[in-house]
């Protein structure tokens, strides 16, 4: 789906770059599906050595204006096909962008410049250009905004100053494309938008910019000087105040705490550090080089259990006769006569406006420098109707943007299912999870070391597929069985002849006539009788 839209909007491209033409209020588009080079100069200046590139978006057939290096300046302009008067009404200024490294420290904002007459050339473009707007996205440090900045020559100075939009809205970052759009309106009005959602309102001759356009009708008089006798304390020491005959300033701020206790068990012949027991003297080592060499420090591991080592001293507190240098409290001011300023007076500079003196626009350069690779610039538009750069925004932007979401959207949702376990898996980890409390069991304890080892070895080497789970059980029955009955010791078989009344070896060993038959279990005739008295003797007891 998202693909029919993309080359939807391509088809829409096709139509559209007819039409320019015939359109009146499209002053410019160009959606780089040919090659720029021969409508867009490369700037020839020697600091401008970023290769520019006509390429694809990446992840569709989308083309594009590309910064194809990292850390390089960049230059490049195009003439617009007619000049933009901003009296003539509205003027939409618009243009799609994609970050696909990202943005950590570079610009991404369009120049809209004056007409050559001004002094610049497209080969010799730089940012000496003098331009009319500035906008788009900024990021480096502490700078993370979309500008908006516009030069505007005062009437009555004839100089020109920039004006900077003081709170402007925040750039998108992320690596999928966003449209940036500016209207300014007949009213002074600006209006910027990010992906069509107004981020930003602003009057053009408003303190909404820094500085304002019109400026104070009042400025400080740059002759005006403060007088030598000008008071601007407005408390001083009490003249008439005297220190009282009790104030001690010779008294200490701290004294011995008397009450104070050495602690039992302080060490006051242990040091706080010893010489490292494991040191040695370095092979290399020369004493008439190096001198005499000393092994290094380690903390004394006597004071780590003591409450102190080395001599104790009193600790210190507070000295309630504390007072400190004595000092004349502060009064009113009799003199004070406020903090100086230069008086106000006219300023020469001052006029009024109803509309700001915004400059025409005949190009449209890119001057950046940045950090990053991967910018990709498309669907450059200047147009005088809102409703034409929505349209705009709609055929060509959205649908690219909603592919390229789709796709990311599915390459998190893989990243996620690679890296979280599945049921199986989280299944084997209870299971384990669970076998692993056996050894905590209290008759189990002194078999404890025994089932960690097999439960590890199992968990190392376990076969897992849908035949390794009946494994698990197979392990728990094992470690029962070697517990219950492989850990019991051998009978003893003295007992078990004792208990059925046969003959042992024991009944022999004081007998070296006896002659066990071996297979039979039988004794020789000789020294049966005393074998028999001793088992008598052993059921008796």
């Amino acid at each position: 789906m998202a693909r029919a839209r993309v080359l939807g909007g391509l088809l829409f491209l096709a139509c559209v770059t007819v039409l320019v033409a015939a359109d009146a209020d499209t002053v410019f588009y160009d959606s780089f599906e040919t090659s720029w080079e021969g409508r867009w100069i490369v700037s020839e200046s020697s600091d401008y050595l970023g290769k520019w590139k006509h390429e694809k978006s990446e992840g569709h057939d989308d083309y594009g204006l590309l910064v194809s290096e990292k850390a390089r300046k960049y230059g490049i302009a195009v003439d617009l096909p007619k000049t933009v008067d901003f009296k003539d009404g509205a003027v939409v200024l618009q243009y799609d962008l994609r970050l696909q490294s990202g943005l950590e420290c570079g610009g991404a904002y369009l120049k809209y410049l004056l007409p050559q007459e001004a002094g610049w050339t497209p080969s010799k473009f730089d940012n000496s250009a003098p331009y009319s707007i500035m906008f788009g996205p900024d990021k480096c440090g502490a700078t993370n905004k979309v500008h908006f900045i516009f030069r505007h020559k005062s009437p009555k100075t004839g100089e020109y100053i920039e004006h900077h939009l003081k709170t402007p809205p925040s750039p998108v970052t992320d690596k999928l494309s966003h449209v940036y759009t500016a209207v300014i309106y007949p009213d002074n009005t600006l209006k910027i938008l990010i992906d069509g959602e107004e981020k930003k309102t602003a009057d053009l001759l408003s303190d909404d910019f820094e500085p304002a356009v019109i400026p104070p009708k009042t400025i400080p008089d740059p002759e005006d000087k403060k007088p030598e006798d000008w008071d601007e304390r407005a408390k001083i020491p009490d003249p008439e105040a005297t220190k009282p005959d009790d104030w001690d300033e010779s008294a200490p701020k701290e004294v011995e705490d008397l009450e104070a206790e050495k602690p039992e068990g302080w060490l006051d012949d242990e040091p706080d550090e010893i010489d490292d027991p494991e040191a040695t003297k370095p092979e290399d080592w020369d004493d008439e080089e190096d001198g005499e060499w000393e092994p290094p420090k380690v903390p004394n591991p006597k004071c780590e259990e003591a409450p102190g080592c080395g001599e104790w001293v009193r600790p210190l507190k507070k000295n309630p006769a504390y007072k400190g240098k004595w000092s004349s409290p502060l009064t009113d001011n009799p003199a004070y006569k406020g903090i100086w300023k230069p008086r106000d007076i006219p300023n020469p500079d001052y006029f009024e406006l109803e509309k700001p003196n915004l400059e025409s626009i005949a190009a449209i350069g890119i001057e950046i420098w940045t950090m990053q690779d991967g910018i990709l610039f498309d669907n450059v538009l200047v147009s005088h109707d809102e409703e034409e750069a929505k349209e705009y925004r709609e055929k060509t932007w959205k649908p690219k943007f909603e592919a390229e979401k789709e796709k990311a959207t599915e390459e998190e949702e893989k990243e996620k299912e690679a890296t979280t376990p599945g049921a199986y898996e989280s299944f084997k980890e209870k299971v384990f999870e669970l076998l692993y409390k056996i050894p905590e069991v209290t008759f189990l304890a002194p078999y404890k070391e025994k089932i960690i080892e097999l439960l590890g070895e199992a968990e190392k080497h376990q076969d897992w597929t849908v035949g390794g789970l009946f494994g698990i059980g197979a392990i728990i029955l094992a470690i029962f069985y070697s517990l219950l009955f492989g850990g019991k010791k051998k009978p003893d078989q003295a007992a078990i002849a004792k208990k059925e009344d046969t003959v042992t070896a024991d009944d022999t060993a004081d007998t070296p006539e006896a002659t066990v038959t071996e297979g039979t279990g039988e004794i020789a005739q000789e020294g049966e009788s005393r074998g028999a008295q001793k088992r008598k003797t052993r059921r008796e007891t």
